[in-house]
C-alpha cells in the first residue's frame, strides 16, 4: 500500500512540472525515490515522458534547441523527398520529442524511432545519427505516402505498426490502440 502511495504522489508529483521542466529521479540508499527538477549530484539521473511513457535519457536538451538544432536536416530531407516538414516535424514530435539518443523497449532509436530493419532497409548506419536518422526516417514516410496513396491516417499507422500490419486489416488502421492513439496524437500536432 505503501508504494501505492508514493507512486501516485511521485506521479501527481511529476505531472506539477511544466511540460519543459528538466525531471530527474534519484534512489537513495535506503531504497526510496526522489524527484526533482535539478540534477544535485551524479546520482540524480534524468528522466522525460514521452508517449511510450516515462523513461531514462542520458541527457537533457530543450525541446526548442533541439527543434532549431535539427531544423537545417529536416528542411533539407523534406525538399529531397517532397515531404511537408511540418508532417516531419508532427512526427518526430511524438517519436521522440527531439531526443536524438532516445531508444525504445522495442529496440527503436533516434528521433524518428527507426528499428534496425528500417535502418538498414533505407542506408541508415548510424540510426543515433541525426542527420541520418532524419533521412532514413523521410524516405520510409516517402514510400509509405506511395503505398497508402497520400492517405496520412494510414501512413502514419504504418510508421507506428509496420505497413503490414496495415495491409493485414484491408488497409485499415489495426485496431491497436496505441497505433490508434499514435495517428490520432500525430495529426494533431501536424494540423495544429
Amino acid at each position: 500500500m505503501t508504494r501505492l502511495l508514493i507512486s501516485i504522489s511521485s506521479f501527481v508529483f511529476m505531472l506539477s512540472f511544466p511540460a519543459y521542466a528538466e525531471i530527474y529521479r534519484y534512489v537513495d540508499e535506503n531504497g526510496k525515490l526522489h524527484y526533482g527538477d535539478k540534477r544535485l549530484t551524479k546520482k540524480h539521473v534524468p528522466i522525460e515522458y514521452s508517449w511510450k511513457g516515462w523513461t531514462e535519457v542520458k541527457y537533457f536538451k530543450s525541446y526548442s534547441k533541439n527543434r532549431k538544432l535539427f531544423q537545417p536536416y529536416i528542411d533539407e530531407a523534406a525538399a529531397r523527398h517532397g515531404i511537408h516538414p511540418r508532417l516531419i516535424h508532427a512526427v518526430i514530435h511524438a517519436e521522440s520529442y527531439y531526443n536524438p539518443r532516445i531508444k525504445s523497449h522495442a529496440g527503436a532509436v533516434g528521433l524518428m524511432q527507426l528499428m534496425p530493419a528500417t535502418a538498414k532497409r533505407f542506408g541508415v548506419s548510424n540510426r543515433r545519427n541525426p542527420e541520418q536518422n532524419i533521412e532514413g526516417g523521410v524516405k520510409y514516410l516517402k514510400v509509405l505516402m506511395r503505398m497508402f496513396d497520400n492517405d496520412l491516417r494510414l501512413v502514419l499507422a504504418a510508421y507506428n505498426a509496420g505497413e503490414g500490419a496495415v495491409k493485414k486489416y484491408g488497409n485499415k488502421i489495426p485496431p491497436y490502440p496505441e497505433t490508434q492513439h499514435y495517428v490520432k496524437k500525430v495529426l494533431k500536432i501536424y494540423q495544429g
